[in-house]
């Protein structure tokens, strides 16, 4: 069970302790860089402590951060790349990495890939050019948090070990509260955004199938293994373990409603830990539960996380990109941003070092179910538009699905379509 740990501040005294990586040349002068990054407590307070560290080893190098609110960030990102007024370092989503390649600087070293674990590097290699390092492995599907009170209330047994989907929609329905007619606290929210769209995706290949056509330019949402993970969804609504109307991306977001007690399994990643601590630090004791996989393996989707990228307009990008190694390649900093964050690390010595491991545990209790997932992890590939696939085709298609105003076939016919007009 999670138990919220102050760890902060005695990562970033030992950092600041640790010997980093050599200097390049040009951070002999004084060098003043910005870095962009979106608003979010942790995240942001990892960073801090990091561009800490590393300016107290390259004293004449000065790293200020600007923040902006999400939408924003990606407003901003949009405008200011093309028109070259983007930051020196810049936090991007790796799966957003390739449609920005032309403003960026490659790796001016030989990078080693192998250190990272290819669902989160493949997101910043474009035309077999590394174009950025990741500092998360952003899993979204795969486990899902579990109520510790809800679950011994049901008088279930707490933490679960579901044999198949069926024992898991079983315990789902045991912790369903209804109020006057209306669902007052879901057995499994899976119907935010994010949670429909790698449940989707993961489907996909759990059943054999592949979202992606041969030569990767364009998709395959209509398949057979499509159809069988709709209808499975479908059914998981008709179980009644929860309600799509009342939970969803625009209500009861299953981020604020676990954290909340209006959940009892939710399935997001575990970036949402250190979020919902930190807006709700009194909350009662969970676990983060592996979910059955459909076939032989627990093969999923994965996104490439957040990371660090370095501006072709840089007039230090060698310093830069000396920074952006410093912050992710290295364990003791890479560990500082993961168990600030809460997030699953991309770096591989975070996860099969003993020592690190070990850290990282003490810090997160509840990545344990997840850790031994992450091999499994199948990036998503060079979508052309990946949020307009996620957001505004998979998830509004899906959702109309399980509300009953679409046919599983309609969905995956709408879905097929119109993510296949994105590469137009």
């Amino acid at each position: 069970m999670f138990k919220r740990m102050t760890i902060l501040a005695t990562l970033v005294a030992l950092l600041i302790g640790a010997i980093g990586v050599t200097a390049p040349a040009a951070a002999q002068d004084e060098v003043k860089l910005r870095l962009w990054a979106h608003q979010e407590g942790p995240f942001n307070d990892s960073m801090q402590a990091l561009i800490d560290a590393y300016t107290a080893e390259h004293p004449t190098v000065s790293i200020e951060m600007e923040t902006f609110e999400y939408e924003l960030y990606l407003q901003t990102l949009q405008t200011s790349m093309p028109a070259g007024d983007e930051a020196d370092i810049i936090e991007l989503f790796g799966s957003w990495t390739c449609s920005y390649a032309d403003r960026l600087v490659p790796a001016p070293v030989e990078i080693d890939r192998s250190l990272f674990f290819d669902a989160t590097m493949n997101g910043y290699v474009c035309d077999d050019q590394v174009l950025g390092l990741p500092f998360e492995f952003n899993l979204e599907y795969g486990a899902v948090l579990a109520n510790k009170a809800m679950f011994e209330a049901a008088g279930l047994a707490f933490p679960p070990a579901w044999e198949d989907w069926d024992a898991l929609v079983s315990d789902a329905q045991a912790l369903v509260q209804i109020t006057d007619g209306q669902m007052t606290v879901a057995g499994y929210h899976f119907t935010n955004a994010d949670a429909i769209a790698f449940s989707f995706l993961s489907g996909i290949l759990q059943r054999g199938g592949n979202f992606w056509n041969e030569d990767q330019m364009g998709f395959v949402f209509d398949s057979e293994e499509a159809i069988a993970t709709l209808q499975q969804m479908k059914d998981l609504v008709d179980a009644g373990v929860v309600d799509p109307v009342l939970f969803n991306d625009s209500a009861n977001w299953s981020g604020d409603a676990f954290f909340t007690d209006q959940v009892a399994l939710a399935l997001i990643g575990p970036w949402a830990v250190a979020y919902g601590l930190d807006s709700f630090p009194e909350f009662g004791e969970f676990d983060y539960v592996a979910l059955p996989s459909i076939g032989n393996e627990p093969r999923f989707a994965a996104d490439s996380g957040w990371g660090l990228v370095v501006s072709e307009n840089s007039p230090a990008a060698d310093v830069a990109w000396d920074f952006v190694q410093f912050a992710t390649s290295q364990p003791e900093n890479a560990l500082l941003f993961n168990t600030t964050t809460g997030t699953i690390p991309a770096l591989r010595a975070l996860v099969e070092d003993a020592d690190y491991n070990t850290q990282l545990l003490a810090a997160t209790p509840a990545l344990k179910a997840v850790l031994p997932l992450l091999p499994y992890g199948e990036y998503i590939g060079p979508m052309p538009d990946r949020d307009l696939l996620f957001y505004d085709i998979i998830y509004p298609n899906i959702l109309d699905m399980l509300q009953g105003l679409l046919s599983v076939e309609d969905a995956a016919a709408y879905i097929n379509e119109d993510a296949n007009a994105s590469f137009e």
